[in-house]
């Protein structure tokens, strides 16, 4: 998964391989059924490759600076040829436009398109239309053209292209998805899409704040992370792709196209601090409206415009990517009980109103919702931040976070007179809740808080308990505690989640990689433990493990050197932003 680069138009995203096939697309939508779903499968699942004929591997690549246009280069005993991959902001389309030049000598090209509908199952009808071959099968209709027109012919169920060009040359291919029972969309011109589209993603990039070290690799993930934001709601993504293995050959495999809310105050703070409150409101007001209801039926996530039906089940004509089964559609993990995420909305409300975003007339009715419930809530045991899929626990990062909805909503009231409620209420609730964690989620024998009462095992979730202030830095415990994780959790100087050898805990079989945000994590808490040289060693490690474009998956594997999980993983570039927002501070924030 490390091979592939993403482009996206803020309303899907499609990934391409070094071989200049795109292997992932799902239309109109992030959760729509994929077109191209060789990614999890192989070729006759869906995939479009365009590159030099009999060429293999790309001999270099590389996004366009500040922007999501991709550059794919091939040097052949022909000469060498340029393919240009995008997908331009759509006024109502989605459209996926494919540029190829020539750049010396006379390169043959070939172009394979195979589309396959509903995740690889579908094979639909191709016919010719004026310039255009269209594809329809049910609701779904491609339309293909190039411009100049190209040899086409259909063969195995797939359209094939060959054509030649010289230097200076250009064919370009735009292929455009639409509702079957619509007339033809409109036509895109190929190359204008592609100007106006590196000049909207450079002045977006020119937007940011940050001019600390690395800036490239933040702004990088900014883009990633607005790429993966999807624009008529403002809704965030966890990540483009389902099923991408937390272990090669495992059963790990967990759809990630939705918007978890737990990721809400990660991915505020980062688009406040770095200067995007456009974007932050809008994620703001996408939480607004996904948490808006019973604050019993408060989900961990949902749809990208609030959807709360997410059903999960298995699509078993794909192997899976690398034989990892099953192939997962939903997400069941949406009917746990996380208590914790009542503490990320409450914060990510608070961070709001702090950074002037526009208050909302029932901001304040709905933290008072949330409150009650979970004042009335905390003490319960729940799945926990990891939605493990075993026995219910009292995690001990849940409580934390019911501590921090507490202490928010105690702060808020003494710092604004006019709101409605009391703030002694949320005091001794914020003293109950801290003094209950530091008898039973501490292990005073060995100096570290634990991962649920009673338990000897750790969680890479409790280098968080600074940040949150909970305690300070310098409190023994908390010291304690990061050394503990880093000693027991680590995995050649990365971290892991937990102990997933402890089967009983997240009740799955098989293990998983270093969590890549967890490490993060571990340089931002070593940072403000005051081992900041350690901290920064660690995020340069960690810049390290981008692929070459700039990406990064959810997970590591240290000994294959290999990215694990879905890809990419919004958490992972939240944690890059944020790291290097801690350690560079007012250096970088501009």
């Amino acid at each position: 998964m490390e091979d592939y680069a993403l482009i996206g138009d803020h309303q899907t995203a499609a990934l391409i391989g070094r071989d200049g096939s795109i292997d992932w697309l799902c239309l109109p939508r992030f959760d729509s059924a994929a077109c191209f779903a060789k990614l999890l499968g192989d070729e006759e699942n869906g995939h479009w490759r365009l590159a030099p004929k009999g060429a293999e591997a790309c001999t270099r690549r590389a996004y366009r600076p500040e922007s999501l246009v991709l550059d794919t280069e091939w040097e052949t005993s022909e000469g060498s040829v340029r393919v240009t991959d995008l997908m331009p902001q759509r006024d109502r389309s989605p459209d996926v436009v494919r540029v190829v030049e020539g750049l010396k000598g006379r390169v043959t090209m070939h172009s394979t398109l195979r589309l396959r509908f509903d995740y690889g199952s579908i094979v639909p009808w191709m016919r010719k239309s004026d310039s255009h071959r269209v594809a329809v099968a049910g609701p779904d209709s491609v339309w293909l053209r190039s411009e100049p027109k190209v040899r086409t012919w259909g063969k195995d169920y797939s359209t094939h292209s060959e054509f030649t060009v010289a230097e200076g040359e250009k064919v370009a291919f735009v292929m455009t998805w639409h509702p079957s029972h619509e007339p033809r969309p409109p036509l895109v011109d190929p190359h204008e899409a592609l100007a106006s589209s590196v000049d909207d993603w450079r002045a977006w990039a020119a937007r940011c704040r940050y001019r600390g070290p690395h800036r490239d690799a933040v702004v990088r993930s900014l883009i990633t992370l607005k790429a993966l934001t999807y624009a008529p709601t403002g809704g965030i993504v966890a990540a483009p792709t389902t099923s991408l293995p937390e272990e090669f050959g495992g059963v790990r495999n967990w759809d990630y196209r939705y918007c978890w809310l737990r990721d809400s105050t990660l991915t505020l703070g980062a688009l406040l601090t770095c200067g995007y409150h456009e974007e932050a409101e809008a994620w703001r007001d996408w939480l607004l409206r996904a948490a808006a209801g019973d604050p019993a039926d408060l989900q961990i996530m949902y749809g990208l415009a609030g959807e709360r039906r997410i059903p999960e089940y298995e699509v078993p004509w794909l192997p899976g990517f690398q034989g990892s089964r099953p192939v997962r559609v939903g997400n069941d993990a949406v009917r746990q009980l996380q208590l914790d995420v009542y503490g990320e909305v409450i914060d990510s409300l608070a961070l709001a109103l702090r950074a002037g975003l526009p208050n909302k007339p029932h901001m304040w009715r709905l933290r008072e919702a949330l409150m009650e419930f979970l004042r009335s809530n905390w003490r319960r045991p729940d799945e926990g931040l990891w939605e493990v899929r075993g026995p219910r626990r009292h995690f001990v990062h849940s409580k934390i976070m019911a501590w921090v909805a507490a202490d928010r909503t105690a702060r808020a009231l003494e710092e604004n007179p006019g709101l409605s409620g009391h703030p002694d209420r949320w005091r001794a609730m914020r003293d109950e809740v801290h003094r209950e964690v530091c008898e039973r989620g501490y292990d005073p024998e060995r100096n570290t808080f634990t991962q649920f009462y009673g338990s000897r095992e750790l969680d890479a979730s409790l280098l968080l308990i600074p940040r949150t202030g909970f305690l300070p830095p310098d409190d023994p415990r908390v010291i304690g505690t990061i050394d503990a994780i880093r000693d027991e959790l680590a995995h050649d100087g990365f971290l892991r989640r937990y102990s997933s050898e402890q089967t009983v805990i997240d009740g799955l079989p098989g293990s998983e990689g270093a969590f890549l945000v967890c490490s993060f994590w571990l340089a931002d808490a070593l940072h403000l433990t005051g081992r900041t040289k350690e901290a920064r060693e660690l995020f340069e490690r960690l810049l390290a493990l981008c692929n070459d474009v700039g990406l990064l998956s959810e997970e590591y594997d240290p000994v294959e050197g290999r990215h694990l999980g879905n890809f990419p993983q919004a958490f992972s570039h939240i944690g890059l932003v944020g790291t290097a927002l801690t350690l560079f501070g007012e250096e970088g924030a501009g």
